[in-house]
């Protein structure tokens, strides 16, 4: 792994919403002494493969995956990601996130923590969930989700495009990592979510359940 190195990964199936990505990644600053690559994942089979292929392509230390739809504006983002790693037990970092997830496993409907900029078919504004301090939450998120370990996303379990992010949390609290929200006085980001489908969201569900029910309860 290269300690200096930063690589974004996204799946893209949009090219209006993967320069628009690309533009507010292009205007981060950089920390000193570390570069920035980034992996755009072009009509991946599943969120699981497409972040595999990532991963496996890059030898960065630190991985940033988004969705196609997430515009980070806040322009120190690299180096306040970098200040929460230093933390070697955080494994992972999100923007959103359940301290606790509901026995249903679908976060939405429980408590949850963070800060974003939203846009969607019911409203568009800003979502302030919790206090701006860290949380260490159960899962994140998969709007963006940053990690400085690697560990394989579960596409023998998940193949469509839900459940990655919440399996992903449980995978590296499983390695014993810590999975958190940062402290943000304003969000990171804005995540342009427009419509959510959720076709199969259920059936991947089930899967969670049965995997990670007992880790749930535990």
């Amino acid at each position: 792994m290269n300690p200096k190195k930063i690589c974004f990964i996204l799946c893209t199936n949009h090219e209006r919403y993967k320069k628009e990505c690309l533009y507010y990644i292009a205007h981060l600053s950089i920390p000193k002494g570390f570069c920035v690559d980034i992996l755009t994942i072009s009509d991946a089979d599943s969120m699981t493969a497409g972040y595999n292929a990532g991963m496996q392509q890059s030898d960065a230390k630190y991985k940033i995956y988004l969705h196609q739809d997430v515009f980070i504006i806040n322009k120190n983002f690299l180096s306040d990601l970098l200040n929460v790693f230093e933390d070697e037990r955080i494994g992972l970092v999100g923007m959103v996130g359940a301290p606790k997830l509901p026995e249903h496993a679908v976060m939405w409907y429980g408590e949850r923590v963070g800060r974003i900029y939203t846009s969607n078919v019911v409203k568009a504004g800003v979502s302030i969930m919790g206090g701006p301090e860290m949380n260490e939450v159960e899962a994140v998120d998969g709007l963006l989700m940053a990690t400085q370990y690697d560990i394989p996303w579960r596409e023998d379990l998940f193949t469509g495009w839900d459940f990655y992010d919440v399996s992903q949390s449980f995978e590296f609290r499983r390695k014993g990592y810590r999975v958190v929200v940062p402290a943000m006085e304003e969000p990171w980001c804005i995540h342009d979510d427009g419509f959510l489908n959720l076709s199969n969201y259920y059936n991947e569900r089930k899967k969670f359940l049965a995997e990670y029910g007992a880790d749930m309860n535990g």
